[in-house]
């Protein structure tokens, strides 16, 4: 029961911060799919898409600042005292973040076909 006691607010901080960073990890995704990834052949780009990169840097900035302006505090406030090694808690609550974001691609696919 400790352990649970311990880490049951980072758990449940890092998975609800999740859903909210469903946003900016799929906008990161369509940018990836559309720039990088269909310049080294292994996606199409969007055929209506005539803008550049530029109007994706200026979406994708703020939306990643507002997440990060949110994650660090409430990673913050919710570490436990008894973690000693710093390093292992923040990989393991980046490790949650996309949690959620995997289970809604895995969904999509499972039912979209």
């Amino acid at each position: 029961m400790q352990p649970l006691r311990r880490w049951g607010a980072p758990l449940a901080v890092n998975l609800i911060l999740g859903v909210v960073a469903v946003v900016p990890l799929w906008l990161s995704m369509m940018f990836v799919a559309d720039y990088p990834l269909a310049e080294l052949g292994l996606t199409s780009r969007e055929p209506t898409d005539n803008d550049g990169v530029l109007p994706w840097v200026m979406l994708l900035v703020p939306v990643w600042a507002v997440f990060l302006a949110l994650w660090i505090p409430l990673n913050l406030l919710v570490r436990p005292a008894s973690c000693t090694r710093r390093r292992h808690y923040w990989a393991a609550s980046a490790g949650l973040v996309p949690v959620p974001m995997v289970l809604v691609v895995v969904l999509s696919v499972l039912f979209d076909g």
